[in-house]
């Protein structure tokens, strides 16, 4: 139903790695669950995604399907650095996300660009297993099976509330 945007899924990838507070995401899981707040929540309050992703429920919450591949190309490009980084005893190795070139923000419009803002002011500083209890509590997530399209109508049924 609705289109990938590659041009403003990169610029929000530059985005979220380029304004969280570490000035960088830590973490696929935590990218992942980014992507899925800026794309429900959008939706919810807009009627639209913004990067046009396909979600699906996974065991450690919603999964974005084009994430990797737009990664991929924006690493390709020179503008993002994924490195590895040791968590601590007992944790896996996590992906970091850092932006090498800031994001272009002339491809978003004045709503979207509110929306990246909050989406990084309100989860930013969490966690990837903060985010991904969060979504677990949620509607789209609870709505469908293991694997499972998360569709972005759910949204409707979260109960979001957003500052006017």
């Amino acid at each position: 139903m609705f289109k990938l945007n590659e041009e403003k899924y990169k610029n929000v990838i530059l985005y979220l790695s380029k304004n969280t507070k570490q000035g960088n995401v830590w973490g696929k899981k935590k990218m992942y669950k980014l992507l899925y707040f800026v794309d429900f929540d959008f939706f919810e309050r807009y009627e639209r995604p913004i990067t046009g992703d396909i979600y699906h429920r996974l065991q450690m919450g919603p999964a974005p399907s084009y994430f990797d591949v737009i990664a991929e190309e924006l690493k390709k490009e020179g503008f993002l650095r994924v490195s590895i980084g040791k968590s601590g005893p007992g944790y896996n190795d996590a992906y970091i996300y850092k932006a090498i070139k800031d994001p272009d923000l002339s491809v978003f419009s004045k709503e979207e660009l509110k929306m990246l803002k909050r989406i990084v002011d309100k989860y930013g500083d969490m966690t990837g297993t903060q985010l991904e209890t969060l979504t677990h509590k949620e509607a789209p997530y609870l709505a469908v099976g293991e694997g499972e399209e998360m569709p972005l109508e759910l949204a409707y049924y979260r109960g979001t509330k957003f500052a006017s």
